[in-house]
């Protein structure tokens, strides 16, 4: 995805629970990880 932290806003604003906010796991690539309202558990990922 191109913007992960606009994602994670619209996510949260729809009730999903953020639990680990983005953060680059090396070379620019970030990586975060929500849980929907479901209870499934989503990672979210942006390539440089």
């Amino acid at each position: 995805m191109s913007d992960i932290e606009a994602k994670l806003g619209e996510l949260s604003a729809a009730g999903a629970s953020v639990n680990e906010a983005a953060h680059d796991v090396g070379g620019g690539r970030l990586v975060a990880t929500v849980t929907d309202l479901d209870g499934n558990d989503l990672g979210l990922l942006q390539d440089p």
